[in-house]
């Protein structure tokens, strides 16, 4: 022990419940469907323990819990034998002694007066006492309102470590002593494991404080609280260099919000999740992000805009108004399933998607010409588009971050007196209220994007950070041509390009970078008058005489007579990929 006390065992009587019975039902109930467990995984666990339960010692020698019900009688009457502690013919329960004592007075057929009652000293096995907590709290066994309005009730989310100890104890009294199941659903949810998916301890220093995480805290007020701990000397040491490996800056300012998206974001990792305070901080970033993109949206906004009662399609949209629409219908349906699902990361991985890579990197940086430009009605139009988005986009985040949220969303007007006063009462979207799907949209830009990347990925090549080139697409056909056409405004805003021309036929003009969109598109970037054309041969000359010297030392292995031989076959599929890669940026 810890103390280093000898602890020697002590054989004495204990209290046992029989649970055949119990655990059967609670298996049935799982098999019926009547009871859902989630994730399905946990299933095997759950009939490995019900269909092989043992009777249940529920006595535990403590100084706290709820005191076992028992007594043992002592008759005081000549006929009647003393008995034994070991002998249960001798101990009675009640809820109160006097009950006890009735029902002794039963049993032995002589007055109260002559019996004795001493209550056994032992407490309820926690986990028993637990057991009952679904419906004790309403007042059982007395059936009051409250118990017939809230029980049983719907859901319960737990861990999945706690499984048989507490949710198959629940089940089990729930269903012997009310007839009914505490719950319908279980959704058992990772423990939390350190980076390194260690089990967090106090003497590994590894235990991370979700308030440390939330407020931020220095390594030395981490030490700090190791000296407050019950750790011993070399256990405290052992402690401080984790804490130092692991935080040598300590633990930054997050907040609650990216803590409470980064649990819901982890928990696709299964029965464990490996927590990353860097990732946490990356969440936190995003909330940064969020909270400008909002700003500079309700900026555009302007300060006398007045949205619609009701936000409807009125087919003057631009294709851009019409894909951010599609996308944050796509958004609302993800969410929705991945509720339905239990399915956390999906649904924080659609809101991270649509906020960041689609609101915020795309639509917003295509309102900044149609905001700077005269035309009153388009600028109407997508002011009306980017305030659904925006009221869209918080409140389908706002379970994760309800601060943030709650923040943005108390800054944006309102369509109606009759809207909410908060974000955490408004209606979650559904695709009854976003219904604006348009596939065609959808895949024409997703197209567009892998031209606009290949762009800028010729851009950074030749580091033309702040300089705009003319871009000339090559397209396959007239059907891909009219595409890129439509597009033509957003990809030149997108890409930073000076100019951007579609054709199918004929030559880009001479002096032109060229990079594959795809098997339809061919990006010719004009660098003619933009760059250094001897410094830029120098370094392509430099790159080639690199990727000769790996192929080379490549073909020197595999060419060695023992190659086939010693060499295990994933590593020589490995070699002759590189070699094959490293052939074809040769050749470009």
């Amino acid at each position: 022990s810890r103390s280093k006390d000898i602890v020697e065992p002590l054989m004495k009587p204990q209290w046992y419940v029989r649970c055949d019975e119990m655990g059967r039902q609670a298996a049935e109930a799982v098999r019926s469907g009547e009871l859902k467990i989630i994730p399905e995984a946990h299933l095997k666990t759950w009939f490995n323990w019900m269909d092989n339960i043992r009777d249940w010692c529920i006595s535990r020698q403590l100084w706290w819990g709820h005191r076992i019900p028992a007594y043992f009688v002592t008759v005081n009457d000549p006929s009647v034998p003393p008995g034994e502690d070991t002998d249960g013919k001798y101990w009675v329960s009640g809820r109160s002694e006097n009950e006890a004592l009735q029902k002794a007075s039963r049993v032995f057929g002589v007055s109260e007066v002559k019996i004795s009652l001493r209550r056994d000293e032992d407490v309820l096995d926690t986990w028993f006492s637990s057991g009952l907590f679904p419906f004790s709290i309403f007042g059982w066994p007395n059936q009051n309102e409250d118990l017939q309005v809230f029980y049983p009730g719907t859901l319960l989310e737990t861990g999945h470590d706690i499984l048989f100890f507490w949710v198959a104890r629940m089940v089990m009294l729930g269903l012997k002593l009310t007839g009914k199941l505490p719950f319908k659903e279980v959704y058992l949810h990772a423990v939390v494991r350190d980076a390194h998916g260690r089990k967090m301890s106090k003497s590994l220093g590894n235990v991370i404080d979700p308030l440390d995480v939330i407020t931020g805290i220095s390594l030395e007020g981490l030490h700090a609280q190791l000296a407050d701990s019950n750790l011993d000397q070399a256990e405290t040491e052992r402690a401080k260099q984790g804490q130092k490996s692991d935080y040598p800056n300590g633990i930054p300012e997050c907040g609650t919000d990216a803590l409470r998206f980064a649990l819901c974001a982890y928990t696709s990792q299964g029965r464990d999740i490996n927590l990353d305070v860097n990732r946490i901080l990356g969440y936190r970033h995003f909330c940064n992000k969020l909270w400008n993109a909002t700003k500079f949206a309700i900026r555009g906004l302007g300060d006398h805009f007045k949205p619609e009662p009701q936000f409807q399609i009125t087919g003057q949209e631009s294709l851009i108004d019409c894909w951010i629409l599609s996308r944050l219908s796509h958004a609302v349906v993800l969410c929705n399933t991945g509720f339905q699902n239990y399915d956390f990361p999906a649904i924080t991985t659609a809101i991270y998607n649509f906020w960041l890579y689609e609101l915020c990197d795309v639509y917003l940086e295509c309102l900044k010409p149609v905001f700077n430009s005269n035309d009153a009605r388009a600028i109407l139009i997508s002011r009306n588009t980017l305030y659904t988005c925006l009221d869209g986009g918080l409140r389908l985040l706002s379970p994760f971050m309800p601060f943030v949220t709650e923040e943005l969303f108390q800054r944006l007007p309102r369509r109606s007196e009759q809207t909410p006063p908060s974000i955490c009462v408004t209606t979650y979207p559904d695709s009854a209220e976003f219904s604006w799907r348009n596939d065609d949209i959808d895949r024409n830009m997703e197209f567009i994007m892998t031209v606009i990347k290949t762009i800028r990925s010729l851009r950074a090549d030749y580091n033309l950070t702040k300089t705009k080139a003319d871009c000339y697409l090559q397209c396959l056909d007239s059907e891909t041509v009219a595409i890129v056409t439509q597009f033509i405004p957003y990809i030149q805003t997108l890409s930073s390009s000076n100019t951007v021309s579609a054709f199918k036929d004929g030559e880009p003009p001479a002096g032109c970078a060229v990079a594959i969109a795809s098997d339809k598109c061919t990006v010719n970037l004009l660098l003619k008058g933009l760059i250094d054309a001897e410094k830029e041969i120098s370094k392509l000359t430099t790159k080639k005489s690199e990727l000769l010297k790996q192929i080379e030392k490549l073909h020197e292995r595999t060419s060695k007579a023992d190659y086939k031989e010693k060499v295990p076959q994933k590593v020589q599929e490995g070699d002759s990929e590189k070699v094959k890669l490293l052939l074809s940026l040769f050749s470009v």
